[in-house]
């Protein structure tokens, strides 16, 4: 349902609240507004259009129809009325959001994870992408996080700023409440169009929104402030972890990245939770929700040398090795079944790319292409390290290497005529290697998803 006047606001006065935070925008190259069409982007991209007009900045907006509402289409037509009506080129994309199991936030985290994907795809190096999350979605955002349990990142709330893709992500009314720019809408006679599913309290948010904060504001009026306040005491506490952290890691790490065990055990648990929870962070994955982290980094930090224990994540695990904690991705690739080497024509195996060549001052025309097979471990393997020495079994031999052992069991094995001539990029026989192989014949292996 459309709500509020005209597309074109009324020639009135500019609250300094919007058009200050905005107008510190003129230096970016160009920005990208997302718009719902609701009542918060709506304000942003008048505001935007006001601030800037003029000016070298390009503009565009982008409507991300998630197709759940039966308003999506009328929605979706008014942000292209608004956008025509302003002059700002507009992109639409349609996503389609997996259907969940279990309660409703399902659904919506769901709807959010598919905008943030469109939104990183359109971005290109140098965009800025302007979002309206004002107070109020702090508010919401921190008693959400609080109520589901989390530590001081989770409490700063909402970043200002914060890298997105290949550009920046910045929102410019995170210091003015959802009343306020309600007013000022009504005020300068905009429209804009309601979203039904904002009354829907199956959703967390929306219960919050609805039912729970206005009982707050009720008994503290000035409860956005003062929790303004408190996440920017949290953030800046973040910082200090955050720091802290880093300064642990460039000192008990090893030169595969991996943690000093020792050097991890020596530290408090308070930074010992920390460290891990920022090397886990830094890499690119999210910190597992746990109880039991002091049991957690006590079975890591003090087991036996014969167990294996591990932290299990969202796309990797934190292994111990040896003296060491190593953070492991998960596999890109599945292992591949046994092939047969072809000249010039890589074979991807695993997580390994392999080719071989010719190497043109030892083969002629009729040289012989030798069968090379490449297979994973079955167990019983030997290898023959030097050439005219004894042979080995290939486990004991990558235990002697100190290959960790989630990494010996996706190795990619080369044999020719029933002996080991290569097992990943460990060992390769001297008459496959260098510039002119004994061979004849060449072979790179190369790690492809690392």
């Amino acid at each position: 349902m459309t709500r509020g006047g005209e597309h074109r606001p009324r020639d009135l006065s500019w609250p300094d609240a919007l058009t200050r935070p905005v107008q510190a925008l003129q230096a970016e190259a160009s920005l990208l507004v997302a718009l719902s069409g609701g009542l918060d982007s709506t304000v942003l991209l008048h505001t935007v259009v006001h601030c800037l007009s003029g000016s070298s900045v390009r503009l565009r907006a982008v409507h991300i129809n998630h197709q759940l509402q039966s308003n999506a289409r009328e929605t979706e037509d008014f942000c292209r009325q608004l956008c025509q009506q302003l002059g700002v080129d507009l992109v639409v994309e349609r996503v389609s959001v997996a259907a969940t199991t279990g309660p409703a936030a399902g659904l919506e985290a769901g709807a959010r994870n598919a905008r943030y994907d469109v939104f990183e795809r359109l971005m290109v190096g140098g965009d800025t992408l302007l979002m309206a999350h004002h107070q109020d979605d702090q508010a919401e955002t921190m008693l959400f996080r609080m109520i589901r349990g989390t530590g001081l990142a989770g409490l700063a709330g909402i970043p200002a700023r914060r890298r997105l893709g290949r550009g920046w992500l910045v929102r410019p009314f995170l210091a003015v409440s959802r009343e306020q720019l309600h007013g000022w809408a009504r005020e300068l006679g905009l429209a804009w169009q309601d979203d039904p599913s904002n009354d829907d309290e199956r959703f967390d948010r929306n219960f919050l929104r609805k039912s729970i904060i206005p009982l707050l504001k009720e008994r503290w009026p000035n409860l956005l402030v003062r929790m303004d306040r408190s996440s920017q005491a949290c953030r800046e506490g973040a910082e200090l972890a955050q720091a802290l952290a880093q300064l642990r890691l460039q000192s008990l790490s090893g030169p595969e990245g991996e943690l000093s065990i020792d050097g991890v055990r020596a530290l408090s648990l308070t930074e010992q939770k920390n460290l891990l929870r920022w090397w886990i962070t830094q890499s690119g994955f999210s910190v597992p929700e746990r109880r039991d982290w002091a049991q957690v980094l006590a079975d890591l930090l003090e087991a036996g040398a014969d167990r294996e224990p591990e932290l299990p994540g969202d796309g990797f695990a934190v292994r111990r090795f040896q003296a060491a904690l190593y953070l492991v991705r998960d596999p890109k690739m599945p292992l591949g079944d046994t092939r047969l080497l072809e000249p010039d024509h890589p074979l991807l195996w695993g997580d390994y790319r392999i080719v071989l060549q010719k190497a043109q001052q030892k083969v002629g025309a009729g040289t012989q292409i030798p069968r090379i097979r490449v297979a994973g471990r079955q167990g019983g393997e030997r290898i023959r390290p030097c050439p005219q020495g004894p042979s080995k079994p290939l486990k004991k031999w990558l235990q002697d290497k100190a290959v960790p052992p989630w990494e010996r069991a996706r190795l990619p094995l080369l044999s020719m005529d029933g002996e080991l001539i290569g097992v990943g990029q460990i060992w390769l026989s001297p008459g496959f290697q260098g510039a002119a192989p004994e061979s004849g014949w060449r072979i790179v292996v190369e790690r492809e998803f690392d």
